[in-house]
């Protein structure tokens, strides 16, 4: 039996993915209450708090240039991925916002090809054809079923613009994770997105005043710290084009989360497109069986 090298990188992105739906979830309580700008900024205060001592006892060592380049990019771009991104979540549904955003594994298997110089496999192709298929149902049926107010036209425009982000965010993940440490991935990645996000506080900085807000923040900063060591760590030891689609299986989790969370439901649309997503995972993640070679 020939053992499937991609299966641990597997099964730790579909946790991490998990970890990082379950912020989704958190995090749109918080920004309901204080604004997707506070809400963001907050979390990545706290995350660079929790995550710099565990970076400082473990294996504190500056980055070289052309890693701290590659944390530069990142964190900047995470910064206005992410607000964007909650902007979205606060006027969509958790479910339909993430399957709204899977364009991005698409984009994200052509700009692998173009930056890491991967070839991508025909089955990746087709394996995101069947997701985006899925996601075109999902969003069908809900356009079918409900008139578009402004509200959430300005929802989706924020959630393509973060999808956008994040394509290239998976790509750069993979350069961060060849050559920095789960952890040190995390301090920066939220040290500079909360950097950046720092220059409009003055203005938008809300501070909560009730404790419940606080626990989903520091839910949410622990959440991130454990999704990012768990796909830095996927991301290290497998091909982009491999662990991209397994992005699709966010959606999966963001139903759960928005039911349990949000009383949001769960559409026939929706399940069927599901269920292309997870073939389409299936499909991206089955390894070819090795030619025989004479010995």
């Amino acid at each position: 039996m020939t053992r499937n090298p991609a299966l641990l990188p597997l099964l730790a992105t579909i946790i991490g993915i998990g970890f990082f739906s379950a912020m989704d979830a958190v995090m749109k309580s918080a920004a309901l209450a204080v604004g997707a700008f506070s809400a963001y900024f907050l979390r990545c205060a706290i995350g660079v708090c929790l995550a710099a001592p565990i970076w400082a006892l473990t294996n504190l060592r500056w980055p070289e240039r052309h890693v701290l380049r590659i944390h530069l990019t990142r964190g900047v771009v995470g910064a206005f991925m992410g607000l964007s991104f909650f902007y979205a979540i606060v006027r969509l549904p958790l479910a339909e916002a993430i399957a709204l955003s899977f364009i991005s594994p698409l984009i994200a298997l052509y700009l692998a090809a173009i930056l890491l110089g991967e070839r991508v496999e025909q089955k990746a192709i087709v394996a995101a054809m069947l997701g985006l298929i899925g996601v075109i149902i999902i969003v069908g049926g809900r356009i079918g079923r409900e008139r578009m107010t402004e509200d959430a036209a300005l929802g989706l425009a924020a959630l393509f613009l973060s999808a956008l982000l994040y394509a290239w965010n998976l790509i750069l993940q993979r350069q961060q994770a060849l050559v920095a440490s789960p952890i040190e991935v995390s301090v920066f990645q939220n040290g500079i997105a909360g950097s950046v996000l720092l220059l409009g506080t003055p203005l938008l900085l809300v501070i909560p005043q009730d404790h419940t807000v606080w626990i989903d923040l520091v839910s949410g900063a622990v959440l991130t710290i454990l999704a990012v060591l768990f796909l830095s760590w996927a991301y290290a030891r497998a091909e982009a084009q491999v662990l991209v689609p397994i992005e699709y299986t966010g959606f999966l989790w963001a139903a759960l989360f928005g039911w349990l969370m949000f009383d949001e439901m769960v559409t026939p649309a929706t399940v069927a497109g599901a269920v292309l997503i997870v073939i389409g995972c299936w499909i991206a993640t089955r390894q070819t069986p090795p030619e025989q070679t004479a010995i």
